[in-house]
C-alpha cells in the first residue's frame, strides 16, 4: 500500500426518519457513476444516520429547567438546547465560557453531548447522536453486503475537538467490519528499537481522511476510502475509548 484514494459521494438527498439509508447511498453513488469495489471502506457521517433513525428533537417541545435557563442566560445560549444537552449527558465533565464538555451515555467525552443544530433543516430542531452507533454501523454493513455480495466495513463519524489542539477532526463513533486499532507494541522499528506504546487509531484516521472530501457545508456526508489494507475482524467504536483510569483529561 503506497496510496489511498478518497471518493466523496454526491447527490445524497436530505435524509428523513425511516429512510433506507444503504439504498440511498448506493443509488446516489450509481447516479454519480461511482462503483463500490471489494476492499473499499465506507465512512458515513453520524448526522444522516441519526436522521434516518429519527434522532431529531423539536425544540418547541422542550421545557428548559431553571438550571438550563440560568446557564443559557449567562452565556447567550438557547435554554432549550442546553436542556437537551443536559438530558443527553451521563456526566458533565466541565462547563466554562458557554461550552459544556459532556460524557454521553455511550461513554464518549465531547462538546455538548454531541447535540448539534448544524446541517439540520429548520431553526427549531437539533440532532442527537445515534443511540447505538456500532449497531447502526453493523446494520449498514450487512445491508451493503446483501446488495453488493462482498463485505464493506462501515465507519460512522462525528467531528470532535481535541485536548491541546485547535480545530475539530472527524473521529469514529461507530465501527463495523474492521479492527479499529492496529497494535505495533512489541514490534521493532528499522533501527531495532522495540515499540512500547504505539497503537494506531485506524478507524479515527479513516474518519479524518474522509472529512477532507466530505467538508462541513458541501452536502457530501458519505465517502469511500479505497486502497487502504484494512484488517477484517470484530471491532467497535467503543474500542477507541480510553479507560478512565488512564485518561488524564477528565
Amino acid at each position: 500500500m503506497s496510496q489511498v484514494q478518497i471518493i466523496g459521494i454526491d447527490a445524497i438527498p436530505e435524509i428523513q426518519p425511516n429512510d433506507a439509508l444503504a439504498e440511498i447511498i448506493l443509488r446516489s453513488a450509481a447516479s454519480s457513476q461511482i462503483t463500490m469495489l471489494e476492499g473499499d471502506i465506507l465512512v458515513v457521517t453520524h448526522k444522516i444516520v441519526s436522521k434516518s433513525e429519527g434522532q431529531l428533537v423539536d425544540l418547541t417541545t422542550i421545557e428548559p429547567s431553571p438550571f438550563a435557563t440560568s446557564y443559557a442566560s449567562t452565556w447567550g445560549k438557547d435554554a432549550r438546547q442546553i436542556e437537551v444537552v443536559l438530558r443527553e449527558s451521563a456526566r458533565i465533565v466541565r462547563m466554562d465560557h458557554g461550552i459544556m464538555i459532556s460524557e454521553t451515555r455511550h461513554g464518549f467525552v465531547c462538546a455538548n453531548a454531541g447535540v448539534d443544530a448544524s446541517n439540520v433543516p429548520g431553526p427549531e430542531r437539533v440532532c442527537l447522536l445515534p443511540k447505538k452507533p456500532d449497531e447502526s454501523a453493523e446494520t449498514l454493513r450487512q445491508q451493503f453486503h446483501t446488495a453488493l455480495g462482498f463485505d464493506v466495513p462501515v465507519v460512522i463519524s462525528d467531528s470532535w475537538g481535541r485536548p491541546w489542539r485547535e480545530g475539530i477532526v472527524n473521529v469514529a463513533i461507530g465501527v463495523a467490519g474492521l479492527v479499529p486499532l492496529t497494535d505495533y507494541r512489541g514490534m521493532t522499528d528499522p533501527w531495532g528499537l522495540r515499540l512500547q506504546a504505539s497503537v494506531l487509531a485506524v478507524a479515527d484516521e479513516l474518519a479524518a481522511a474522509a472529512e477532507l472530501v466530505m467538508g462541513k457545508i458541501d452536502g457530501r456526508p458519505v465517502a469511500i476510502v479505497r486502497g487502504y489494507s484494512w484488517q477484517s475482524g470484530v471491532g467497535t467504536g467503543r474500542d477507541l475509548l480510553m479507560d478512565s483510569r488512564r485518561d488524564m483529561f477528565r
